[in-house]
């Protein structure tokens, strides 16, 4: 048993040995003379002070920059297997992440969208901030294999976007945040139907939005936010059924907030805040979103009073409902059911009466804004809670709102205990008693003494 067990050893050994071998003798693919010269120029284009050649010479597939990868494909009819540019991100992001370092006079180089077949993700990070440039012209062969195309805080990248969007079937995400993009969202966007984000942040968009949005069945995220888009939220919006998050914050959006977004069951992110929608207060679809963990309408005057809709709403983790023109109590019920909650921002309202004693139990918050409202009454936070909130439980411009005196000392409460009156101590009245009879009063303690007194005396005698 001994020796079949030792012949085994040496057979697997063997045959582990005459594998390696093989595999060593065959030749592995390398890139093509056409596509690694196409890659020195790029590089080149982006940064022409490092010696790119000198630093990464022969095939760069074995021995790549950071932030150029390579891909192996093979032929089923020819059976041979090719190598090929499939990921390029410029711009240096940090040390775990230090693709190609950018320089000031960054260009971009249509070798990108001509040489480059296989290219599955093309990135360029704060590359392009001086010297205006703008993305040539697409040609037809180009973009069957990409899937991300991020552009972020380039804001010498200029065009419009249907100069850059194309028929990519197979994108995932599309990516366009602090560049200088202009124009309208072309009704072209509805053709990338294998979108998951699309993120146009931070540029010099305008107009409606487009109805083609509608198609994106697959879409999680839309981010129009810091834009001038106007006029009502489409209809198409409601219908991305899949979206996990929503941001068309700092446009000219207005009117109301349609209902139909209570469409969205599955959003755990809603940001519309600053905008111009109307007064029609807080919209009460939010109690049939059970999935929110942030919803921010800050910046848009809705008025009325908030709304008691906090039972099903408690995974929520933040809020900002400042500058709204909200009137009213503030609900106990808020307290009650967002035991969750980390921020709650009510600040620059016209709210009134207590804040709720329910606040202080608020296990997770650490950032509580209720200045300038018309709050009145003591604080009703212990020094544990404020003391947990590291200075930013903000009460300030609260006139008729005190703070006790225990509190006032400490530095937990923020700036509020320097602003905030102190709460009167509850006078303790004198003792009195209460006479009987068809002239009945309250008589002072010391008269009540002397009238015992005199009483008793008359009865020892």
């Amino acid at each position: 048993m001994a020796f079949l067990s030792i012949f085994k050893r040496l057979f697997l050994f063997t045959f582990m040995s005459i594998l390696v071998t093989i595999s060593l003798q065959q030749k592995q693919p390398v890139l093509n003379s056409a596509e690694l010269e196409s890659v020195y120029r790029v590089l080149s284009s982006i940064n022409s002070d490092i010696p790119w050649r000198t630093l990464f010479p022969g095939d760069l597939c074995s021995y790549p920059p950071h932030g150029v990868v390579c891909g192996y494909f093979a032929d089923p009819t020819t059976k041979t297997v090719s190598v090929h540019i499939t990921e390029l991100s410029f711009g240096y992001l940090s040390d775990y992440t230090p693709n190609p370092p950018c320089s000031s006079n960054s260009t971009f180089s249509p070798l990108l969208f001509g040489s480059f077949k296989y290219l599955r993700k093309l990135m360029f990070y704060q590359c392009f901030t001086q010297t205006h440039v703008s993305a040539p012209p697409v040609p037809t062969t180009f973009g069957s294999f990409l899937e991300e195309l991020v552009f972020i805080n380039n804001p010498a990248f200029v065009g419009p976007l249907s100069g850059i969007i194309r028929n990519f079937t197979s994108l995932r995400r599309l990516v366009l945040t602090g560049n200088g993009v202009y124009g309208n969202i072309p009704d072209g966007i509805g053709d990338l139907v294998t979108l998951e984000e699309l993120t146009l942040s931070r540029n010099k968009l305008g107009g409606q939005v487009s109805a083609g949005l509608s198609k994106l069945k697959k879409l999680k995220v839309l981010d129009l936010s810091a834009n001038a888009f106007h006029g009502n939220i489409p209809c198409a919006v409601a219908n991305l059924t899949q979206l996990l998050k929503l941001d068309l914050s700092l446009n000219g959006f207005s009117g109301k907030i349609p209902e139909s977004l209570s469409n969205l069951q599955v959003l755990d992110f809603l940001d519309l805040s600053f905008n111009r929608f109307g007064n029609f207060g807080v919209p009460l679809f939010l109690a049939e979103m059970p999935r929110l963990k942030e919803v921010y309408l800050s910046g848009n005057l809705l008025g009325g009073e908030i709304p008691e809709i906090w039972e099903k709403l408690g995974g929520i983790l933040r809020i900002g409902f400042s500058g709204m023109g909200l009137v009213g109590k503030i609900p106990a019920s808020m307290g009650m059911h967002l035991r969750n909650v980390c921020y709650l921002g009510l600040d620059n309202n016209r709210l009134q009466g207590e804040v709720p004693e329910e606040f202080g139990f608020l296990e997770f918050v650490n950032e509580l804004n209720l200045e300038n409202n018309n709050l009145s009454g003591r604080v009703p936070f212990s020094a544990k809670f404020t003391a947990k909130m590291e200075g930013k439980l903000r009460l300030k411009g609260n006139p008729e709102l005190c703070v006790d005196e225990k509190l006032s000392h400490g530095k937990s409460i923020g700036s509020s205990s320097r602003v905030l009156k102190k709460c009167n101590k509850p006078d303790i009245p004198n003792a009195v008693i209460f006479i009987a009879g068809s002239n009945s009063r309250l008589l002072p303690s010391p008269f009540h003494v002397k009238l015992l007194f005199w009483a008793l005396l008359v009865v020892l005698v």
